[in-house]
């Protein structure tokens, strides 16, 4: 049943050529034209498609504009201040400093293994992270009402390097708690 379309086609090229009935092209243009009416759309949303258009290049204008420029905060001497989000929003060189340390601290708790037995030990650090955690916030909040000055950035800095040192404090005393636990068992 399957046939090879090539010799199909080359036994139809010695047949004679085959013509359409006179005025068949005619009768295939009016019957498409009856089936397919060429007719114009009626346009009653015009205005709205207009609107619409204009509506959505404002809202994109504005979220650009607000994307683009970075919102200030009036500050009560009637001085503008960039707002600052975090410490690595002051200088290139602090957002080091600040990725460095909060990098170092997520490492440092991530080694960390808990057990049931240091479970106390650990919320106990993990407490104390969250204050100086609350204490970072206030001190970025401050940071965002005062602008940069020495004292905020220095306090952030403080308070990077103490977390830090809180971590690797934790993770001694949980060698020092392992270590102990062993030797009693040893025992």
């Amino acid at each position: 049943m399957a046939q090879d379309l090539r010799k199909l086609f080359k036994e139809e090229e010695g047949r004679k050529e085959v013509r359409m009935s006179q005025g068949h092209e005619a009768r295939f243009l009016e019957r498409l034209d009856k089936e397919l009416p060429v007719g114009k759309k009626s346009s009653h949303f015009g205005f709205l498609n207009i609107a619409a258009s204009v509506i959505v290049l404002l809202g994109l204008s504005y979220g650009a504009f607000k994307y683009f420029n970075p919102a200030t905060i009036d500050n009560p001497d009637n001085t503008v201040v960039t707002n600052i989000r975090t410490l690595g929003d002051v200088s290139p060189d602090l957002k080091k400093v600040e990725d460095y340390y909060l990098a170092s601290i997520n490492l440092e708790l991530s080694k960390v293994q808990l057990t049931p037995e240091n479970k106390d030990l650990f919320d106990g650090y993990v407490e104390r992270l969250k204050e100086l955690n609350e204490e970072y916030d206030r001190l970025t909040d401050e940071l965002n009402q005062n602008g940069p000055n020495e004292e905020t950035l220095d306090a952030l800095i403080a308070n990077l390097k103490f977390r830090l040192n809180l971590v690797m404090r934790l993770k001694d005393k949980l060698s020092e708690y392992n270590e102990d636990a062993f030797k009693q068992e040893s025992i």
